[in-house]
């Protein structure tokens, strides 16, 4: 993997990862992670389709590094395709040691979520 810097827009989420997060070892859980890149995806989701999505797909999923108790971790979510229902999300998730300044690509996916209406049914996102 090529070293790269985060993206050149504020992230979606940032949080400090705490012990609650972490197994025995104080490495973070990949589905805590797995949880704030969902969570990130579904703003801007939600954001656009001015109303409620939900996940139907996750893919292309990457762990490059392992994230430790006391990083924090930001988390960068782009729209990148809308359809008729659906959005493709693009996310990564960088961590940044608790005392220091270096920032590390940690994992991405991309995220496919689905805009629906009360009935929990697709709509269309411009509708």
């Amino acid at each position: 993997m090529p070293d790269r810097s985060p993206p050149a827009f504020e992230p979606t989420i940032r949080v400090t990862t705490m012990p609650a997060d972490a197994n025995a070892y104080g490495d973070i859980f990949g589905g805590w992670l797995i949880g704030q890149m969902d969570m990130a995806a579904g703003l801007v989701a939600a954001r656009r389709a001015k109303g409620r999505a939900v996940t139907v797909a996750m893919d292309a999923m990457q762990f490059h590094a392992p994230v430790f108790v006391g990083d924090e971790v930001s988390v960068y979510a782009a729209l990148t395709k809308v359809g008729r229902s659906s959005m493709k999300i693009d996310v990564e998730a960088w961590r940044r040691g608790r005392h220091g300044e270096e920032r590390e690509l940690v994992t991405q996916a991309n995220f496919t979520f689905v805009a629906v209406g009360e009935d929990r049914k697709p709509r269309p996102v411009d509708g």
